[in-house]
């Protein structure tokens, strides 16, 4: 089952003025709902296959060095947050923020929701310190273009928990070698306590921070073990536990 994670404030006084209030709780309440992916045209379990354009597959897209010229080298969506502004991955793909950008719905050489440049970082000091494979999640904000919220081209998706070990999964990410998306969906089943693997074919270098949707949620990206594995045809995700959704919080309700 589902949880849907509302980002909380921390570390921030318990009276709070009551306009205060309610402004946290109709920035939460935005991220409870959960949309579908749209089910046309998807393959079978366990097969990989390019992703048809449609509102899920737009607010996956493309890490680039530099801007479009500068190659892909990573995966990332958008997820629900209170400034509307956050983008979630791996944390191995976040080596250089200052020089990456962010691609959403990238296909063919073109950025049809615009190029937008990492503004922070949200990894856990485990990975800082030691690439910890259990702590490979990471949240971004990216910068407003022309004063716009990436969220309000695209829209984002909720972040979920406590999921069961055989979930079933949509994976969609970029490879390298590639310049459209791949979507795979399978159950997946815990290679650790603290891993999650799934098999599908051809998700290759690039699909780092990938996607795992389940029922239109995040419940994890591509990455953790091996980098998110050593063959194309298995992949990892480092399960959602409570120092990600701590990230998450982190940067999905800014302290101010």
């Amino acid at each position: 089952m589902i949880q849907r994670i509302l980002p909380r404030q921390a570390g921030r006084p318990r009276a709070r003025r009551a306009s205060r209030i309610l402004l946290a709780v109709t920035a939460m309440a935005a991220l409870l709902s959960v949309d579908m992916p749209n089910a046309e045209a998807v393959p079978p379990l366990g097969v990989t296959a390019t992703a048809l354009p449609d509102a899920t597959v737009a607010r996956v897209g493309a890490l680039f060095a530099g801007g479009l010229d500068g190659g892909h080298f990573c995966t990332a969506s958008v997820v629900r947050s209170a400034d509307r502004d956050v983008i979630a991955t791996a944390a191995h793909c976040l080596d250089h923020p200052d020089t990456t950008v962010f691609a959403p719905g990238y296909r063919d050489g073109e950025a049809p929701y615009g190029v937008w440049r990492l503004t922070g970082v949200n990894v856990a000091p485990d990975w800082t310190d030691a690439k910890d494979p259990d702590d490979d999640i990471a949240f971004a904000t990216v910068a407003p273009v022309d004063g716009v919220r990436i969220e309000d081209v695209v829209g984002g998706f909720p972040v979920a928990t406590e999921q069961p070990d055989d979930v079933t999964v949509t994976i969609l990410g970029y490879p390298s070698s590639q310049d459209a998306p791949l979507r795979c969906s399978n159950s997946t089943s815990l290679f650790s306590g603290t891993q999650r693997r799934i098999g599908c074919p051809d998700l290759s270098g690039g699909t780092s921070g990938s996607p795992w949707l389940a029922d239109g949620a995040l419940a994890g990206v591509l990455g953790g073990y091996e980098g998110g594995g050593s063959v194309p045809e298995v992949s990892y995700s480092a399960v959602m536990g409570d120092q990600a959704l701590e990230l998450y919080r982190e940067a999905a309700v800014p302290a101010g």
